[in-house]
């Protein structure tokens, strides 16, 4: 295989859960040596958040391929010693320890600078590690509901919250950036500048536009189930054999064709209910009924190819198994196998393709199953690392 970008760089990270772990997989993904620090015996709590994949967890499984396991007691001494030998040859260091842990260990993103001068420490928090909710503990579905997303998610009647940990996932992904935005900029002026990302913030950043929407509206926007809130028609209709199809209008052009093509109501073209995008987000409910009245004449398939003869970009509403079957993956060839503690599973390649490279992925690990490894690579020898066992310190 061809060179990976981050080839040479290597990341310690004292992470648990999920946004940590989204963010150092990703560096894995690049070609990254990521060192993940564990507890010894329990590792990381998310390796029992279930046990659907072959005896693992989900939730591990999908963050943690590529990566090396060491088991340590980062409140041992020696422990600490030993995180201190990785840090000192290390690039990047991630961690989303509790609030005030990692100051509390020396682990603090000024401590470390001061230790490590080309070191790039990445702080993942709750809600910054400043400010009045600097002690809270935080969760992705917390986040959820602090931000207001919830409060957008669902029904007219019922709140609730997103499918996926989008908090976490947020997080994730701005720490990745950051981190390559340092990597970036210590290779070019020879600064390591920390990183600090908060699931709060990071959320906080998608939550913009309704923002936007409420300050200046003066009311948020409503909970619509798969109905958008702020363009019409733009949603899910159920056909006449029970299958929804999504569909959206996005400029006048647009619905001109559906109602010419798809509905069979030229004359609703010029409709003053429905003359502009806000003029048919105000007269929703008389357009869906118009809408839903056509689906039911249709079936899901009819619906579709209608709809792609006018132009008009749609989707049958899948489930998970229809999504893990989908043609795009299949035909793009984006699933490949990867070892798990016990077994095989498949996993998709991570989206961004580079020209020129490929894509690493290498087994999830057990817990410790490198310690051994890493230990020796640091000078330890086979009697010191038994000592160290025996202690409970890896």
């Amino acid at each position: 295989m061809t060179e990976l970008p981050l080839s040479g760089i290597t990341v310690v990270s004292v992470e648990q859960a999920v946004a940590a772990p989204f963010a150092t997989r990703q560096l894995a993904d690049l070609g990254a040596r990521v060192i993940k620090v564990e507890r010894p015996g329990e590792g990381d709590f998310a390796r029992r958040y279930d046990t659907t994949v072959q005896g693992q967890s989900s939730y591990f499984v999908w963050l943690n391929r590529s990566k090396e396991s060491l088991t340590l007691d980062l409140k041992a001494p020696r422990g600490r010693e030993i995180l201190e030998q990785l840090l000192a040859g290390a690039d990047v260091f991630v961690q989303n320890l509790a609030p005030g842990a990692a100051a509390r260990l020396d682990l603090d993103a000024a401590s470390l600078v001061a230790r490590h001068s080309r070191l790039i420490p990445c702080t993942i928090s709750g809600y910054g590690t400043t400010g009045p909710w600097a002690d809270r503990k935080a969760y992705d579905l917390l986040v959820q509901c602090q931000t207001g997303l919830v409060s957008l998610t669902g029904t007219a009647g019922e709140t609730a919250r997103a499918g996926v940990s989008v908090a976490d996932i947020a997080a994730g992904m701005y720490a990745y950036s950051g981190v390559l935005t340092s990597l970036y900029t210590r290779a070019v002026s020879g600064v390591a500048r920390p990183v600090e990302v908060s699931l709060f913030e990071a959320l906080a950043e998608w939550m913009n536009q309704p923002a936007y929407y409420t300050r200046f509206s003066g009311t948020q926007p409503p909970r619509l189930g798969t109905q958008h809130a702020t363009i019409a028609p733009y949603g899910a209709y159920p056909a006449a054999d029970g299958q929804e199809v999504l569909f959206s209008i996005q400029n006048e052009r647009e619905w001109a064709a559906l109602c010419e093509q798809f509905l069979k109501r030229p004359d609703l073209v010029d409709d003053p209910r429905f003359a502009t995008g806000p003029d048919r987000v105000a007269h929703r409910d008389a357009l869906n009924a118009l809408v839903a009245e056509r689906f039911r004449q249709l079936d899901s398939r009819e619906a579709e190819e209608l709809l792609d003869a006018a132009g008009i970009a749609n989707a049958g509403v899948n489930d998970v198994a229809q999504f893990l079957d989908h043609p795009v993956l299949r035909e793009r060839d984006r699933w490949r196998d990867v070892r798990i503690p016990g077994g095989t599973v498949p996993a998709l390649l991570p989206p961004v393709d580079l020209a020129g490279t490929g894509h690493r992925m290498d087994p999830v690990p057990a817990v410790g199953e490198h310690t051994a490894s890493i230990l020796a690579e640091l000078g330890h020898g086979a009697a010191d690392i038994e000592r160290l066992r025996a202690d409970h310190v890896v």
